[in-house]
C-alpha cells in the first residue's frame, strides 16, 4: 500500500517556522515527508534537514520523497531520542523543530496496522513495529481498573467504567483479537441514544489504547522542554496536535517556558531566578480554514502552536 498522508496546516506550519535558508531543521514525526518536502525546498545548499520517524513504512516513503534533497538525513527513531540522535551526528543546536502528532492517514487506512475501528483487523496499533507489545496485549492483559484509567484519562470517555467492565467480561469467554470484536464490545457498553449523538462509539477507546501503547503523551511531556533547549536564538518549534490532551501539554509547557517565574505575585521583583526561554508566537492555536476542512475532513481537530526561543545574555 502506498504511503499517502495529506499534511495538515502545511502553509501555516512552514510560515510559523520562519525558515532560514542556511539553518538546521528537524521533523520529529516525519511521516510521508509532506511538511519536510516544503522545509527542504526552502533550504540552501548549506542548510540541513533531519527527519525522524519510528515507522518503517514512513521511513521508506520519506526517503523516496526527499531523495532529491542532499540536505536531508533520515533516521528511524522516536523523537524522544532527538537530542541523542542529533549529538551522534555532531549537531547540538538547531533553528527549527516540527512535530505533527497523532496517527497518520496511511496508518489509519492500512487495515493491517489495526489503528481503525472501521474495518475488522488484528489489534495492533504499534507506531513502531519493532515494539513487541500490541493493542491486543493491553486489551487482554490489563486489569479492569487499568483499562478504566486509560479509557477515562486518554479517551475522556464518560462510559469508561462500563467499557472496561464489558472488555474484561468478554475476554473471559475468549481472547479479543480483532478491532471488530473490540468495537462490538464497546457498542454494547454505551447506550444507543448516546451513540447516535456522539459519533462512533469506539473512537475514544481506540484513541486511549493507542496513546497508552505508544506512550504518546509521556514522550511529549518528558521531551518538549529539551527540544526548546535545542533551539538557537530566534529558532522556532511548531507543533500540530489532534486532541485536547496533547494540546494542553503543549500550551502549558510553552506558557511556562515564556513565563517561568514562580514568585508570589506580591513580590516587587523576581527572586526565583527562573529565566524565560522565549515567547509564544501563537496566543491562540491556529486551526484549519474552511477550504482545508472541505478537502481533508481529518484536519478538523488539528491545532498548531508555535514557540520562539530567545536566549538572553548574562
Amino acid at each position: 500500500m502506498e504511503f499517502k498522508h495529506k499534511s495538515v496546516l502545511l502553509e501555516e506550519t512552514i510560515e510559523g517556522l520562519d525558515i532560514k535558508p542556511d539553518g538546521i531543521y528537524v521533523d520529529g514525526t516525519l511521516g510521508g515527508a509532506g511538511h519536510a518536502g516544503e522545509v527542504c525546498r526552502k533550504l540552501s545548499a548549506k542548510g540541513r534537514f533531519i527527519g525522524i520517524d519510528q515507522d518503517q513504512d514512513a521511513i521508506i516513503a520519506a526517503s523516496e520523497r526527499l531523495a532529491p534533497y542532499k540536505q536531508a538525513t533520515i533516521i528511524r527513531s522516536n523523537y524522544c531520542y532527538m537530542v541523542q540522535e542529533l549529538a551522534a551526528r555532531g549537531i547540538y543546536k538547531v533553528d527549527g523543530i516540527l512535530l505533527d502528532l497523532g496517527v497518520s492517514s496511511y496508518q489509519l487506512d492500512n487495515e493491517e496496522r489495526g489503528f481503525t475501528y472501521r474495518v475488522d483487523a488484528p489489534l495492533d496499533m504499534r507506531m513502531d513495529q519493532r515494539q513487541t507489545q500490541t493493542a491486543g496485549d493491553i486489551v487482554n492483559g490489563y486489569e479492569e481498573k487499568e483499562l478504566y484509567r486509560i479509557i477515562r484519562d486518554y479517551g475522556e470517555d464518560k462510559f469508561a467504567k462500563n467499557i472496561a467492565k464489558h472488555i474484561v467480561a468478554a475476554r473471559q469467554v475468549k481472547p479479543i483479537t480483532t478491532t471488530g470484536e473490540l468495537t462490538e464490545i464497546i457498542r454494547e457498553s454505551i447506550p444507543m441514544k448516546m451513540q447516535v449523538k456522539s459519533g462512533h462509539p469506539a473512537k475514544r477507546t481506540f484513541q486511549a489504547i493507542r496513546i497508552e501503547l505508544n506512550h504518546e503523551l509521556d514522550v511529549l511531556k518528558n521531551n518538549l522542554e529539551d527540544m526548546i533547549d535545542l533551539l538557537n536564538d530566534e529558532g522556532r518549534i511548531a507543533i500540530i496536535t489532534f486532541h485536547s490532551l496533547e494540546d494542553r501539554i503543549v500550551k502549558n509547557i510553552f506558557r511556562t517556558s515564556e513565563r517561568p517565574c514562580i514568585c508570589p505575585p506580591e513580590f516587587p521583583v523576581c527572586v526565583c531566578g527562573r529565566v524565560s526561554k522565549g515567547k509564544v508566537i501563537t496566543r491562540k492555536p491556529i486551526v484549519p480554514g474552511k477550504e482545508e476542512l472541505e478537502e481533508n475532513s481529518r484536519s478538523k481537530s488539528a491545532k498548531l502552536r508555535v514557540f520562539e526561543r530567545r536566549i538572553t545574555e548574562g
